[in-house]
């Protein structure tokens, strides 16, 4: 039976269905009730052959739609950024980006409570994510996407059968008129912002990091942050092996994200930076001025002794470039958490041998 969800806000409970809320009547997130603690890898097999569905035992939804997604590589990053940094290759998802660790589990639930429709805003990757798992569940999909988005991306969601619903002004307009349809009772809303089943999926991150490295964490993952799906993924995934022994300890979550928008660098550190509705980046993937879990994203940091800053685009534009000659082929956005790692670096944030690992979140394929 699928979990109910609740409020950790308000304690308000909400019965699982097609017609659940998107958010708690006093406007918080809400989460799966059901959240099975992970129990002790000793003497469990995990078969990279099941893909994240592996750790089906700790997540609170049952895999019914899937793609084979998950247990991405682990790979040395190499000389050009140094030996002790891994880079995860999240770009080989079946869609080519993560945001397919949480459509698997989202559409899971949403064929679980029997739903006809799903509705997503999206700049690209997860509305192209979304619309192919919907696919794959025989579940109709619109995905509200910016009047801008690349061809890649919007070619992918339309070659899924989903509908793209093109909308003029910036990020938070595609947002505003997705949140008018489903109020207007034209779907469920898959929201990778909003959805808790969304997280349940970006939390197999952290348990493959772990598995893949003998249940041993590194001293820091460096993840980019727009509505922050995969750092705070990363964040309940880790806690969760920490409490349940599994780890003897957090690694720091250190957050980047654009100088375009980049309100989670500016509340950890108060820099001002231009966030202007003008203002433009390559890493689109993140300009998100407003994430629907800022509080969590910003907790994250602080309890992990992490930290978050922000990059221009030339930083950026430069570690894609020495990305793509070290034989790693991703999409703009993908290059700001290497680059990261260099400017956290220079701060003394991260010392030089320190163990990291980075994500690389989509597909250069993405950006064309």
């Amino acid at each position: 039976m699928a979990s109910p969800l609740s409020c950790p806000a308000c304690g308000a409970e909400y019965a699982p269905g097609p017609d659940e809320p998107w958010r708690c009547s006093c406007g918080a997130p809400l989460e799966l009730a059901a959240d099975p603690p992970p129990n002790s890898p000793q003497g469990r097999t995990v078969d990279p052959g099941e893909g994240l569905w592996t750790f089906e035992e700790w997540l609170p939804v049952r895999r019914r739609v899937s793609l084979g997604e998950g247990f991405t590589p682990l790979v040395s990053a190499g000389e050009r950024w140094g030996e002790a940094v891994g880079f995860k290759l999240e770009y080989v998802f079946p869609t080519g980006s993560f945001k397919d660790r949480g459509a698997t589990t989202t559409l899971s639930r949403a064929a679980e409570l029997g739903v006809k429709r799903v509705i997503e805003d999206s700049s690209g990757n997860a509305g192209a994510a979304i619309a192919t798992y919907a696919a794959r569940a025989g579940i109709d999909a619109e995905i509200y996407v910016p009047a801008g988005v690349k061809a890649s991306k919007l070619s992918a969601i339309e070659r899924a059968g989903a509908r793209p619903v093109r909308v003029e002004g910036g990020r938070a307009a595609v947002t505003e008129a997705c949140l008018e349809a489903v109020e207007r009772g034209e779907g469920w809303y898959a929201s990778h912002a909003w959805n808790p089943a969304f997280y349940a999926g970006t939390s197999t991150f952290a348990f493959e990091i772990a598995a893949q490295r003998g249940w041993s964490v590194p001293d820091a993952v460096v993840c980019p942050v727009g509505h922050g799906t995969l750092f705070l993924g990363a964040y309940r995934g880790f806690r969760a092996l920490y409490n349940a022994g599994i780890t003897d300890r957090l690694p720091r979550l250190l957050g980047v994200q654009s100088e375009a928008a980049a309100p989670i660098a500016e509340a950890i550190g108060g820099d001002e930076r231009d966030q202007s509705a003008d203002a433009t980046t390559v890493a689109d993937g993140i300009r998100i001025e407003a994430p629907a879990r800022h509080a969590e994203i910003v907790e994250a940091v602080e309890v992990t002794n992490g930290d978050a800053t922000a990059l221009d685009d030339g930083r950026i534009e430069a570690a894609l470039d020495r990305l793509h000659r070290g034989g790693f082929y991703v999409e703009p956005t993908s290059a700001v958490a290497p680059a990261a790692v260099e400017r956290y670096r220079e701060l003394g944030v991260v010392e030089p041998g320190a163990d990291v690992v980075v994500p690389l979140t989509g597909s250069g394929l993405k950006g064309e």
